[in-house]
């Protein structure tokens, strides 16, 4: 009987489902919806949540996942739209005023109001009667009365819509062919068949058409495809009941965008290709005949990359009623006895949201606080549905009373957050003070956490495995409500306040929430909490909350004051759906009165069926009367009311933002369009099979004239005027279309102010009084000139938005990018666009557009370069990749090409795009158009990785060639310190085969010399390490660690040993040092496999050095071995255990695996026999008849039975031992690092040295000049071999010093020894300044020269040789510059010579005038020289140093290289700066940094720009984009580099600064004479620093950085210090100095220093003296 009652009423309410009007409106709360969804579809149809316009849950929308097997579920927007009859026969539903975003959520401003409708929802189940009393349904109707209307109106916007019945397979099928590119994958074929030279449908040209490509503009051509800025619609479903539409779900819209990260627009350049965006897409749907009616930031949606889609059909539409209009909206309901009926039953919210009436509402209490507080959760973007951004609300009770507001106990304190009250103020302050990023608050006020905590009795297990844990355990949830007070530092949620149901758990295991004990049942609590809610008491303080949640008390020093500073979540230039809105930046006003009484109370038949029917639930019978107090009493003294009345108006006034309006406000028009689509004139849909081919008069030349690209987009007061007359010439010629232009002027608008432009107040007055709002002329005069032109009260003088495409204030590059760009949108296959991008970019495309537009088509290309590529994608996107690096500046490759190479070597397995990387012709491109540097810096490293951690073997053999192929090119240094020591360290790690390989062929790349002097003491260091490592107590771990590491160290060694000549081999591996094998081989505690390797690795040893040399040298160290293994007790007794005899002679004949230590024995033996004779053994070794007795008894062998034993090739059966062993590690463990770190190769992987020119130098050497003086500290070493200075690498091993350290270099400070490695006589006088190339093979010094003057000398390390001179100056070089890629150098004397590097001609010289110091706006234009000899600029009465007092003011002191511009900055001797542009060769603007006098004026003395390239959307004190100035007063100023305005100044030293250096964005460098380094953080107060370097006894001249350390040096001394350090209690560190000593560790160096440069990946720094010497050091 039970089963049989609940299938009738399931029918029940199946027949409410598909019951209802004919003409109503289905709209219903989430859970109706829900059930309407899945019935219609299928349960496997999973329901995120419904979408709704107002702050309560009702809509007939939902976000919903289909499920695609494994794959990850893809969300989209489904929406009913109604019955069949009624939603095919309206086309609002298309085209019409809608005030919520389908996707997010978020309410749309309303489109036209000038008052508010004050009547609110009321809540039940719509009946017939009442929809045909009400004549609104008549107006708001298109007057499109059939089925075919809707579909013909879709089907013109997204041809590609399926209309058809709907089905949960006809679903999974269109999400299918989006997610795959199915869905328009035709369009983007025809394209490709046209940059193919190829016949192609008309797709291409339809496709470009409908973008405004002027070439491809025909009358009469069928438009067959969607256009790209307009949403996709992928189906119309009609189900049994109801009709649907399904769209995909944008991630973000403009309204949340500018809500939460409006710096994701991150400059006018992206402002204005948005703007492009919508006018192209408005321009398309006017011209087809249809107007929007209601464009707001919501309706335009936002993909990934910020591509916009218009939105045409929300579907949804709370206010089922015209605005003008005073009848009261009503909801339907598709099921009887709805919860929501009780719980929403007493609330009067009004739809759409008008913020300034609600709050007066609440002010004077005619609303309550819980609907107040619901409409501004509404407005900051919260929702019930999303349980990472739910609806919050206050605790205001500690529910240890029961709530009396009489008494002060039990009551929350709402001036503080919840996470305040559950913290303390002493846990806040401490997180404050000491957190990198000040902060109190690291989460929001109510986490995904805590939400499904609240409502674990309610949601599946499924959502609390993923949100609270992954294990569920009932007993974890609290389990009465004091306890959750008590346990959650998070706030409320509404359902504590209205919904009784939250208590009653749904899970067997998990007992119901219980209620305090003053309170009879959940239903009581429910009505005592919401009167505890709306009490008085509560209406007093809850201001101060709101402050808290959503006001000023967010941000500023009243978050602080309030310790609520919130940790910052994501980058603020990403775009965020979800976040943290400020909806007020005044404190909010206290409430006047209390809350009416009303029909607001909780009727308790309504509560009362809402509790499940379980026993021992008390009912409502003795209920406590909640009653909110009768009368309106006022919450303020009579006296202070004018004074509130005046405050609250004045705050509402502040806040008109949450008010925004985008339409004017006009009676509505009894159609939609302009014109009604007629059978002749509407597109119809067209088959894609069936599409026929045309010949068209385009082709791919007409294409790519569409992207050429010229100017920036400046515009002149000339260029205004003709915009201005541009806009006045074209109209419109409807008025719905000039409504749509209306919105984009105010849209346009915002977007620059970031805040609305019109709200209901300012609407009334422009419309009325003809008065703008007064933040219009905060717009720039072009914007502002556009806004003007579309919102004028006339609406037939609004241009059209095709007019404003065409006029200037979109520049070229902005049209070139989006026709570039538009295809790319298309939902087709990404292997189609691929393929289409990289074709358009080989025909020059990019060159075509120019850098800079490039650079903004970069990231829609990258974009679709992702983890698994089939050949075809990966030639495409190789060649994409090639075509960017070779035409973005170097910034942009910095930024957005090089992250997309890491990622791809970061993949797993063998890719063939990874081994395309790979190829020497990529990387070679790379070194050409990057340097070395950045290669070593981002790339090589991820190289490396690729032969560790059991790589895949295709991918470890392309790294192999591409390391083995580069160290020679890349020099020595590096090569050992950047390739052999990365590599030594994966030892143990699962270095590949090909690892191993690299290493020994980069040994025979490089010479026996290299062999001998760096990797055998490297590798015999590694070995004898772990030996001693070894012979401790150690875990399991550490020593399958070692046993590893030996095994590939032994299988080098074997692999090295091929490469070099007898006697080396006995000198290095067996006479001068002990014979590592055997000393292995003599230890006890050693893996078997290890012995296996080392055993068949010496034996190939003897077989290189022959039986003779094995005799004598080999024989004598084995013989303690054989004495032990003969006299072994296993020996002994293996008579007992003798083995299969054909077993073990077969062995011999294959490789052996050893199966215990005494197993050497048949190792060894036989191939010593073998190789020297048996009888030369027997009389080397005294123990042979036990040995031999042991091998025939054991093994069967015999001497003459078995002579020769072949062998395996000795690499690959190390190999395979290798391979066994290797199961037994642990890749996550890495002890290599305290075997290796100390060595000194890490490097840190976003520092180095700036500027250079890869060369090889290795071939093609210069003689040094005869005019130079050598001093070499290593001269008995051959000095015509490359790199003859270079010491032993393992001679700079520290093995106490590397054993202790597991950190890399960015960790801990650089441990230089002060050795000089190599000194040369540079200069005969004074070496001032020097520049190290990126490749870290070339120098350039600056200094006194011939004669005294000033000379410029490049020297290759290689051999320490001077290849050329430049001799243009006059007075001494204080400066140089390696400007960047160009192979210029510009150096510095007072005067500037821009000189080639490779022929040491002058390019251009920059000189100043003499009333410069006078008359600093004055530019004097450079003089240009091209003739060969080099030119000397006229002499000046500079006194040759930066350090004289009669430096002349007219003089260049020090310049600075700004790379992302080519752009020179130099200071000068009275304080000014001049920037010059290299790529002109002129001067640009002069600055002057020093207000004082002439006279009093200081020197310019150094100067640096922003460690970071990145510009940013807005300047502040601490913004990155700046210049600093240190001055010879001491001062430093701080400037902003793109208009010149001093930022702060402050007193950095007591002396002359000496040098800058900026190492991190907001980071500074500073030394000065007066003996001190300094750092400072720009985001603090500068004033009050003093993180101050103290050690030095004289003044420091320069500094060099590397990561987080600094050299610095001081007359003869260096001192290292790191500002990574923790300072001391009075912020001061200590630099101990130390004097430089030769490589002997002979005598030290009195030389006074002048300048140093640090060579990063070679562990090397440069220095120069006095006397013209060039150090280097180490």
């Amino acid at each position: 009987m039970a089963e049989q009652e609940e299938e009738e009423e399931e029918e029940e309410e199946e027949e409410e489902v598909e019951g209802g009007s004919a003409g109503s409106r289905w709209i219903a709360c989430s859970e109706c919806l829900e059930r309407r969804i899945q019935s219609d579809f299928s349960e496997d149809l999973i329901f995120r949540h419904g979408v709704s316009d107002s702050a309560l849950p009702f809509g007939c929308a939902a976000v919903v996942e289909v499920c695609r097997f494994d794959e990850v579920a893809a969300q989209f927007l489904l929406v009913v739209l109604s019955n069949q009859e009624d939603a095919l026969s309206d086309a609002r539903y298309s085209l019409c005023d809608s005030t919520v975003d389908p996707l997010s959520g978020n309410e749309r401003m309303p489109s036209s109001k000038t008052s508010h409708h004050q009547d609110g929802i009321n809540i039940g189940v719509l009946d017939d009667d009442h929809i045909h009393s009400s004549d609104w349904k008549s107006r708001l109707m298109s007057g499109i009365k059939d089925i075919s209307s809707l579909q013909r109106l879709i089907t013109a916007l997204s041809p590609g819509v399926h209309v058809g019945s709907g089905s949960y397979s006809t679903l999974q099928e269109l999400v299918s062919n989006y997610l795959s590119g199915s869905t328009e994958d035709h369009v983007m074929s025809s394209i490709n068949l046209l940059l193919e030279r190829e016949t192609s449908g008309s797709y291409d040209v339809d496709f470009f058409s409908s973008i405004g490509l002027p070439f491809f503009m025909e009358k009469d051509v069928p438009r067959g495809v969607r256009h790209p800025n307009v949403a996709p619609v992928l189906g119309m479903l009609r189900t049994s009941s109801c009709a649907y539409l399904l769209q995909p779900k944008a991630p973000y819209t403009l309204e949340t965008v500018l809500n939460y990260s409006p710096r994701a627009l991150q400059s006018d350049w992206h402002i204005r290709f948005l703007i492009y965006q919508l006018l192209s897409a408005l321009s398309y749907i006017h011209s087809l005949g249809f107007a929007h009616g209601n464009i707001c930031p919501s309706s335009i949606m936002l993909t990934d990359s910020l591509w916009s889609w218009l939105n045409l059909c929300d579907g949804k539409d709370c206010t089922l009623g015209s605005k003008e209009d005073s009848i009261p909206s009503r909801v339907c309901f598709c099921m009887k006895n709805c919860p929501c009926q009780a719980i929403y039953a007493d609330l009067k919210l009004s739809s759409p949201i008008d913020w300034g009436c609600d709050f007066k509402r609440w002010w004077m209490g005619e609303l309550s606080n819980y609907e107040y507080l619901l409409i501004l959760n509404k407005l900051a973007g919260r929702s019930c549905g999303d349980h990472t951004f739910h609806t919050v609300m206050p605790w205001v009770i500690d529910f240890s009373v029961k709530p009396d507001e009489d008494s002060d106990v039990g009551w929350r304190d709402l001036q503080k957050s919840k996470w305040r009250l559950a913290k303390g103020d002493e846990q806040l302050d401490f997180t404050y003070s000491t957190s990198e990023v000040p902060h109190h608050v690291s989460d929001e006020c109510l986490s995904e956490l805590a939400v499904c905590s609240y409502k674990a009795r309610r949601l599946p297990l499924s959502i609390l495995r993923s949100a609270v844990r992954s294990v569920y355990e009932p007993n974890e949830y609290p389990s009465n409500m004091q306890r959750l007070y008590q346990w959650t530092p998070d706030e409320c949620i509404p359902e504590f306040y209205c919904d009784p149901r939250i208590f009653y758990s749904i899970h067997p295991g998990m007992s119901d929430l219980r209620v305090p004990s003053w309170a009879k049942s959940p239903e009581d609590f429910i009505l005592l909490h919401r009167a505890a809610l709306e009490s008085d008491r509560v209406s007093r303080q809850i201001h101060h909350w709101i402050d808290i949640t959503f006001g000023y008390k967010l941000f500023g020093e009243a978050s602080i004051a309030a310790k609520n500073v919130m940790l910052p979540t994501a980058d603020p230039m990403m775009p965020k759906s979800i976040g943290r809105r400020q909806l007020f930046t005044r404190p909010h006003p206290v409430r006047q009165c209390s809350w009416k009484k009303s029909h607001h109370n909780l009727k308790e038949q309504k509560m009362s069926h809402l509790a499940p029917e379980k026993g021992n639930h008390m009912g409502l019978n003795e209920n406590v009367n909640a009653t909110i107090s009768p009368e309106e009493d006022c919450l303020l003294p009579e006296t202070c009311f004018l004074q509130a009345l005046e405050a609250s108006v004045s705050f509402s006034a502040d806040a008109y933002v949450l008010s925004p309006i985008y339409n004017i406000s006009e009676k509505l028009m009894e159609e939609s369009f302009i014109r009604r689509p007629s059978d002749e004139n509407v597109p119809r849909r067209v088959d894609v099979e069936s599409h026929c081919l045309t010949s068209r008069n385009v082709d791919l030349s007409c294409l790519l004239e569409s992207f050429g690209a010229g100017d920036n987009g400046f515009i002149g007061f000339q260029d205004l005027l003709c915009l201005k007359q541009q806009l006045s010439d074209s109209t419109v010629l409807s008025e719905h279309v000039a409504r749509d232009m209306f919105s984009v002027g105010c849209i346009l608008a915002e977007l620059y102010l970031k805040r609305a432009l019109f709200d209901s107040v300012s609407l009334s007055i422009y419309l009325e009084k003809d008065i703008l709002p007064g933040v219009i002329w905060e717009l720039p005069a072009h914007v502002r000139i556009l806004v003007e032109s579309c919102i004028l009260k006339d609406w037939r003088r609004r241009p059209s938005a095709k007019s404003i495409l065409e006029s200037q204030y979109f520049p070229p590059t902005v049209r070139s990018v989006y026709h570039f760009v538009a295809p790319l949108q298309t939902l087709s296959k990404s292997v189609s666009r691929l393929q289409y991008a990289s074709k358009i970019a080989k025909e020059g495309a990019f060159k075509a557009m120019g850098p800079f537009a490039a650079e903004m088509c970069a990231p829609y290309c990258l974009s679709l370069i992702s983890n698994s590529l089939s050949d075809a994608e990966s030639e495409a996107s190789l060649s994409l990749l090639t075509e960017f690096v070779g035409c973005l500046k170097l910034p942009a490759i910095k930024s957005l090409i090089l992250p997309t190479i890491q990622k791809i070597l970061q993949l797993a397995g063998s890719l063939h795009l990874k081994i395309s990387l790979l190829q020497d012709s990529f990387v070679r491109k790379v070194w050409k158009d990057l340097g070395k540097q950045v290669y070593l810096e981002k790339l090589h490293p991820l190289v490396i990785s690729n032969l560790c951690n059991y790589p895949n073997r295709v991918t470890a053999s392309a790294a192999s060639v591409l390391l083995i192929g580069s160290s020679e090119e890349l020099g020595l240094p590096v090569t050992i310190h950047q390739t052999i020591l990365p590599l030594i360290h994966c030892f143990g790690r699962g270095l590949s085969v090909d690892g191993i390989d690299a290493l020994v062929r980069i040994g025979g790349l490089l010479g026996e010399d290299f062999i001998t002097r760096h990797l055998l003491p490297l590798l015999r260091n590694v070995v004898l390490s772990c030996l001693d490592a070894s012979s401790v107590n150690k875990s399991e771990q550490i020593q399958s660690w070692n046993s590893l590491v030996l095994i590939d160290c032994f299988t080098t060694l074997d692999g090295l040993v091929k490469l070099l000549q007898k006697d080396m081999i006995l000198k290095e591996l067996i006479m001068d040092h002990f014979c590592l094998h055997i000393k292995v081989l003599g230890r006890t505690n050693l893996d078997l496999s290890v012995f296996q390797v080392v055993a068949t690795t010496l034996v190939n040893v003897c077989q290189r050095i022959g039986p003779e040399s094995t005799t004598a040298h080999v024989l004598p160290q084995l013989k303690g071995l054989f004495d032990e293994l003969a006299f072994s007790q296993e020996a002994v007794g293996s008579s007992s255990s003798r083995r299969n005899s054909s077993s073990s002679v077969a062995k011999l004949d294959r490789e052996i695996f050893i199966e215990s230590r005494l197993d050497l024995v048949l190792l060894l033996y036989p191939s010593f026999a073998s190789l020297i004779g048996i009888e030369r053994l027997r009389q080397s070794c005294a123990t042979w008849f036990l040995l031999e007795q042991f091998l025939e008894r054991s093994h069967s062998w015999k001497w003459g039975l078995t002579e020769e034993a072949s062998r395996s090739d000795s690499v690959e059966n190390t190999n395979r031992q290798r391979g066994t062993f290797s199961a037994t590690s642990s890749i996550d463990y890495n002890p290599a690092k305290l075997l290796l770190n100390g060595v000194g190769w890490s490097i840190p992987q976003s520092q180095g040295a700036r500027g250079g020119k890869s060369l090889m130098y290795y071939k093609h050497l210069h003689d040094q000049r005869a005019t130079t003086e050598k001093d070499k500290v290593n001269s008995g070493l051959d000095r015509h071999h490359p790199w003859f200075w270079f010491p032993k690498t393992a001679a700079s091993w520290d093995v106490v010093d590397y054993l202790g350290r597991a950190g890399s270099l960015k960790d801990d400070p650089w441990r230089i020894k002060a050795s000089i490695l190599c000194s040369t006589r540079a200069h005969p006088g004074v070496l001032r300044s020097l520049a190290a190339s990126h490749d870290e093979c070339t120098v350039f010094t600056g200094g006194v020269g011939p004669a005294f003057k000033g000379t410029v000398q490049k020297w290759e390390l290689p051999r320490m040789n001077c290849v050329y001179a430049y001799y243009g100056h006059d007075e001494v070089v204080n400066d140089i510059a390696i400007l960047s890629m160009s192979e210029r150098i510009a150096s510095c004397d007072g005067t500037i010579h821009v000189w080639s590097s490779l022929s040491g001609k002058l390019i251009t010289a920059f000189a100043e005038s003499s009333t410069i110091t006078s008359q600093h706006s004055s530019t004097l234009l450079p003089f240009k020289v091209n003739a060969d000899p080099p030119t000397h600029v006229p002499p000046t009465n500079s006194s040759g140093g930066i350090y004289s007092n009669a430096f002349s003011g007219s003089m260049y002191t020090c310049m600075h290289h700004l790379d992302s511009d080519d752009k020179l900055v130099a200071g000068m001797g009275s304080g000014c700066i001049r920037f010059i542009d290299l790529a002109e060769g002129r001067k640009l603007h002069l600055w002057r940094t020093d207000t004082a006098e002439h006279y009093l004026s200081s020197i310019v003395s150094a100067i640096c720009s922003c460690g970071s390239s990145e510009l940013q959307a807005e300047r502040s004190p601490c913004a990155p984009h700046w210049l600093a100035a240190g001055l010879s007063s001491g001062h430093c100023r701080l400037l902003d580099s793109r208009s010149g305005e001093i930022v702060a100044v402050w007193r950095a030293h007591d002396g002359y600064i000496t040098r800058l250096a900026s190492p991190e964005d907001h980071m500074l460098v500073s030394s000065s004479l007066d003996r001190t380094l300094r750092i400072w953080d720009l985001r603090r107060d500068l004033s009050s620093q003093s993180n101050i370097f103290t050690g030095h006894s004289d003044g420091i001249s320069s500094f060099a950085m590397w990561g987080q350390n600094i050299i610095s040096i001081s007359k003869n001394k260096i001192g290292l210090s790191s500002f990574s350090r923790s300072t001391s209690d009075r912020g001061q560190q200590h630099i101990a100095p130390q004097r430089l000593y030769s490589a002997d560790r002979g005598a030290r160096n009195l030389s006074v220093l002048t300048t140093i440069s640090i060579l990063p990946f070679s562990r090397l720094f440069l220095v120069g003296t006095e006397e013209g010497h060039l150090k280097v050091c180490c």
